[in-house]
């Protein structure tokens, strides 16, 4: 008999406790009576809305820093700053090579060295051109079984040697002069980060979000930092900075961590995603760290912008800016642009939005809905923005507007990169050089 009454309670609070939004388990529940009942609800976790309107457009501002003459692809710092580009986006030359398959879904780099391009096609080959867009040498290092898997690569070197770690989980280096083998060897798992260069380590990070520093004399691992694996493979590439012989870097579930890297310990570490929202994490696109030595600035497409203090790894501010794009710092500003097409000016220490303006206001709304931001550079005295749908909209430092847009091609086309004035795009089969 108890246990049947016991049943009977049990069955009736369950009826009575849905989890459904009816219930004040998981909202507040406000009812108004009136000639009909009226409720509104309130998620615990409500949506954060990107911006999706211009604020302070009217605010001119004037740049007056320096410039540099190449977009620094191994820059400790990962701030490509304010480079010395002004053309007049004539199309020069084309670096073709064969179709890369999947482009939409990578983030290339290209590798410079002197006034030479370096990149690699659809099967792994690994092309060095010379500023006239002709083949100085092509040289490809996997088997046939490998070629068939189409390895993406990243590439950087130190002006004697290159580095390349790939997403089927091999690494190697190889003369920058000829092309030729020096040593390979393979990781536990494919990678799927930036590679640093720092005196005789280089560090990559794969997709178990395991840091590894590795000998660049002969390709040993040296150690490794474990960080919170993820279920699900992020495509995004994972970044970081060195600043005083520490090594910064973010994983695929947002966290921050700080190593030394002479002895491969762990300094500090910072979530920047909640736990209580942790299945969010699967879907985090987090843009390149960039630093000023003092700070750490990056934000996501969770619509959040983050400065970190670099010795604490306590936040600084958190702004709401929805992008997974590198952001740039001049002077005392930030620029961003958002996923929604907005460029967002930021001051760096206060984390004050000072101006936000629609660079994509003058697409159609259906086209404006199919068309992502892919990339961008501050030049003299534009913005360069690069786009899912094969365009290069130019954008008025001063004024924040767009000025013109230049067809490159229908899909996708990488972020610009300069060198010696020279503006370069990477397309899913050739490299173009912009003047």
């Amino acid at each position: 008999m108890i246990k049947n009454l016991f049943l009977f309670l049990f069955l009736f609070l369950l009826s009575g406790c849905s989890f459904n939004k009816n219930s004040k388990f998981w909202t507040n529940t406000e009812i108004v009576k009136n000639k009909k009942e009226k409720t509104n609800y309130q998620e615990i976790f409500p949506e954060e809305e990107a911006l999706k309107k211009e604020f302070n457009s009217s605010l001119r501002i004037r740049l007056k820093s320096k410039t540099t003459n190449r977009t620094n692809i191994n820059n400790y710092f990962n701030n490509n700053s304010r480079l010395n580009f002004d053309g007049e986006l004539r199309k020069t030359s084309r670096y073709k090579f064969s179709k890369i398959k999947n482009f939409h879904q990578q983030q290339p780099e290209i590798a410079f060295h002197n006034n030479d391009v370096i990149f690699f096609d659809n099967k792994g080959s690994i092309l060095k051109f010379n500023d006239q867009s002709k083949l100085i040498w092509k040289k490809n290092h996997y088997s046939k079984s490998e070629k068939k898997l189409k390895p993406i690569l990243q590439i950087v070197n130190n002006n004697k040697n290159i580095i390349i770690a790939d997403n089927i989980a091999k690494y190697y280096m190889i003369d920058i002069d000829t092309g030729d083998l020096i040593w390979s060897k393979n990781n536990l798992a494919p990678f799927n980060s930036q590679i640093k260069i720092y005196e005789d380590y280089f560090f990559v990070i794969d997709y178990s979000n395991t840091l590894r520093c590795f000998s660049l004399k002969n390709g040993n691992e040296l150690w490794n930092i474990k960080t919170e694996n993820s279920l699900i493979r992020s495509q995004k590439k994972l970044s970081m900075v060195i600043v005083d012989e520490i090594i910064y870097f973010n994983n695929s579930i947002g966290d921050i961590s700080a190593v030394d890297l002479n002895k491969g310990e762990l300094v500090w570490q910072l979530p920047t995603q909640s736990s209580l929202i942790y299945e969010s994490a699967f879907s985090l696109q987090t843009s390149d760290i960039i630093t000023d030595e003092n700070s750490l600035f990056f934000s996501n497409n969770n619509n959040q912008f983050f400065s970190i203090d670099i010795k604490t790894g306590s936040f600084n501010w958190e702004n709401k800016v929805n992008s997974n794009l590198r952001s740039t710092l001049v002077d005392n500003y930030l620029f961003s642009i958002s996923l929604e097409g907005y460029l967002v000016i930021i001051e760096k220490n206060t984390g004050n939005i000072i101006r936000v303006t629609d660079v994509f206001k003058n697409f159609k709304p259906k086209k404006r809905n199919k068309i992502k931001p892919t990339g961008f550079i501050v030049g003299l005295n534009n913005i360069y923005l690069s786009t899912s749908t094969g365009r290069l909209i130019v954008i008025d430092i001063y004024t924040g507007e767009a000025k013109s847009t230049l067809k490159i091609d229908n899909e996708k086309i990488s972020k610009p990169f300069v060198q010696n004035k020279d503006l370069f795009l990477v397309k899913d089969n050739a490299i173009i050089k912009i003047n």
